[in-house]
Formats: structure tokens, C-alpha cells, sequence
């Protein structure tokens, strides 16, 4: 019996001396074995390392690059006031209505100089009393309103910071429907956030929403909060500023429309340069030639635009443009539709005088304009986000 125990006890100390070795030297035989009741989850991680380059197809760094340019913008009014809220009979039995809060709205912009001038929507900053813009690295500044260009629902608002962050400016005219776009705004006020895309549609317009449309359409996710973001290319260069969405439910659907960053340039320079956006204009009120439009007032054209009313001593009446006449082409520029008219007129010098070519009945003509200065036109509510 003692030889027994001799043997079990030297049995013991061997598998005790073998698990000891095993468990020093090679632990994860051990843990493989254990269960999950109380035990050593086993998990593999990867090798602490460098961090590695961007994935193949990543957007990492064009976002980088462009982000801290995007800011968020927070406005304030005050709110409306009753016009008889000074009435005593009124206020008596109504009570006081100047206790109403601000109202409050939420936006982006993109910093666009050194010297503090931001881009943004017009319908971000319009009728604000307070404009508030915090930047990407967490700083605030007051932002002081240069100019708004209702006609395109752009406005240039300034804050003096130093060391600003400031976006590339890049091609829009060279972009194609499929190139990839990313989107960097604040929507809903949870932050920056980037969404990407792709160009859907390019020269958007008829929508109804600006004076003049020339949109860049994207499925790139622009929901509210993101009116006066950026629309970036795949180098982080601006290409747009997202103004508008389409929309039954409020959010994104796939479908949002940019500003090019080539009409955003003129706007900005116009603003900085003389506080507004100075256009050519005409004197005309332009419609869509339809075939009854072309027998109503007699014209063979099938292209072009109709012109119903002219003005009185208004450059086109000056220059012998009449109801009837069909404007067709203006300098180089074919016009086939009313959009393509308003924009060829605005982009005309005012005071120097440009050919346009006018269809009158049968016969082909050409009358030499000289452009005046097209008249502000009152801001607006827009449908955007």
C-alpha cells in the first residue's frame, strides 16, 4: 500500500511539473483548453505597428484635407413683434408678447481666405441679428455679415481669427456626371460629419428655388444643417456649396443640389469688392417658345426664347427688341431656354453693348445691346434645407 502511494505521489509531482513548464512556456495551450466558465477568453489581435496607409478606394484624405475649412454657423433674430403690441388695450388683454425666444437657425460655411471671409447660403444668414461660427478645432468668433446675392442664395459673412484653415478652390466646370464628390457640413447640429457620392446630374435649373440655377446635382447625403457646406472632390478641392435638397420627409433622399464653386467665386469677388453682385439686364420678360406661343404672336422659330413684353425705354426697347421677337443667340452663346437667357444677360457688362440674334417673323436679324444694371432683388425664403 505504501509502494502505492510512493508511486502516485511521484506521478503527481511529474504532471504537476509538466503543466507548470507548459503553461511558462507556451500559455496558449493552456488558455485553449480552458472554458468559459470563469476562464480566458481567447481573442487574437493584431501586431502593435505604425498606423497603417489608408485603405485602397478611402476618402481619408481629401476629408482631412478639407474639413477644418467647414465650419458651423448658429444665427439668432429676434422674434416678430405684433404691430399692435404697443397698443395698452392690446397688451391689457393679450398680455405681454415681447417675452417670445429668439428664433434660432443652423448652418455651414467654408472659410475660403486667410483674411476670415466665409461662403455660405443666403437663407443661413438671412435676417440674422447674431451670427455665431465655430470652427472645426473648436474656436468661436463673431461673424460679420459682408453681402448676401439673393439671386443665387449665396452670402459672404467674415470673423477675425488668425491661423485659419482655408479650403482649395477647384474646377467645377470640369466636372462630369459619375465623378465621386464627398459632402462636409453639420447636419442637425450633431457635429461635422462626411458623407460621400457621386455627380448625378450636372446644370440643374428650372427648380424654382434660385433666380439663377445652374446646380450641381449629387446623391451625396445633404440633409438640414448642411445649406452653405462643402462639396469636395476626391482631392479635397471645393467644387460646391451645398444649398438644397429634395425632400418629402425632411432628410435626405438622395437627391441634393450644390452651387458651382465658379458661380461661388464671382459672387465672392463681387461682394468683397463692391458689397453686391453687380449683373447685366435687359428690360425683357422672357417665356418658354411653345408652338402656340410661336402662332400667337406669328414667329416661324422653333428654338429660342419669346419675348411677351418689353420694358419702356429699357436697353432692349432702346435697342428695337419687341414683343414677339425671338431671342436666340446673345454674343456666342445659344439660347435655348429661359434660364440659359437670364444667365447669358446677367453675365453681360453693364454700359458696353453686346450682338444678340433675334428671330422677328420670317426673317433673321441682329441688334446691337448695350446692357444696363439689373435692380436688387428682394430676399427670399428658398426651399432648401
Amino acid at each position: 500500500m505504501k509502494r502505492i502511494w510512493l508511486l502516485f505521489a511521484q506521478a503527481v509531482t511529474v504532471l504537476l511539473a509538466g503543466y507548470f513548464v507548459v503553461a511558462t512556456l507556451k500559455p496558449e495551450w493552456v488558455r485553449r483548453g480552458s472554458t468559459s466558465l470563469g476562464g480566458v477568453v481567447s481573442i487574437i489581435e493584431a501586431p502593435a505597428s505604425a498606423p497603417a496607409a489608408p485603405a485602397p478606394g478611402s476618402f481619408a484624405a481629401a476629408a482631412q484635407k478639407a474639413a477644418p475649412a467647414v465650419v458651423s454657423i448658429n444665427t439668432s433674430k429676434a422674434a416678430p413683434r405684433h404691430p399692435r403690441s404697443n397698443d395698452p388695450w392690446f397688451r391689457f388683454f393679450f398680455g405681454d408678447q415681447d417675452n417670445e425666444q429668439p428664433q434660432v437657425g443652423l448652418g455651414s460655411g467654408v472659410i475660403v481666405s486667410a483674411d476670415g471671409y466665409i461662403l455660405t447660403n443666403n437663407h443661413v444668414v438671412e435676417g440674422a441679428d447674431e451670427i455665431e461660427v465655430t470652427l472645426n478645432d473648436g474656436r468661436h468668433a463673431s461673424g460679420r455679415l459682408i453681402g448676401t446675392d439673393p439671386d443665387t442664395d449665396l452670402a459672404v459673412i467674415r470673423i477675425s481669427l488668425e491661423k485659419l484653415p482655408v479650403i482649395v478652390l477647384g474646377n467645377s466646370d470640369a466636372l462630369l456626371v459619375g465623378d465621386q464628390v464627398l459632402a462636409i457640413g453639420n447636419p442637425f447640429g450633431v457635429g461635422q460629419t462626411v458623407t460621400s457620392g457621386i455627380v448625378s446630374a450636372l446644370g440643374r435649373n428650372q427648380l424654382g428655388i434660385n433666380t439663377f440655377e445652374n446646380f450641381i446635382q449629387t446623391d451625396a447625403a445633404i440633409n438640414p444643417g448642411n445649406s452653405g457646406g462643402a462639396l469636395i472632390d476626391t482631392e479635397g478641392n471645393l467644387q460646391g456649396i451645398n444649398t438644397a435638397i429634395y425632400s418629402r420627409s425632411g432628410g435626405s433622399m438622395g437627391i441634393g443640389f450644390a452651387i458651382p464653386v465658379s458661380t461661388a467665386k464671382q459672387v465672392l469677388e463681387g461682394i468683397v469688392k463692391d458689397g453686391r453682385v453687380t449683373r447685366g439686364w435687359i428690360g425683357v420678360e422672357p417665356a418658354t417658345l411653345t408652338p402656340e406661343m410661336a402662332d400667337t404672336f406669328g414667329v416661324k422659330a422653333t428654338a429660342g426664347v419669346i419675348i411677351t413684353g418689353v420694358l419702356q425705354n429699357a436697353p432692349a426697347a432702346q435697342a428695337g427688341i419687341r414683343p414677339g421677337d425671338v431671342i436666340t443667340g446673345v454674343g456666342d452663346k445659344s439660347i435655348g431656354n429661359v434660364q440659359e437667357l437670364l444667365t447669358a444677360v446677367a453675365g453681360l457688362k453693364p454700359g458696353s453693348a453686346s450682338r444678340f440674334q433675334v428671330q422677328r417673323g420670317n426673317d433673321r436679324i441682329e441688334l446691337d445691346v448695350t446692357a444696363g444694371t439689373r435692380p436688387a432683388t428682394p430676399a427670399r425664403r428658398r426651399q432648401a434645407e
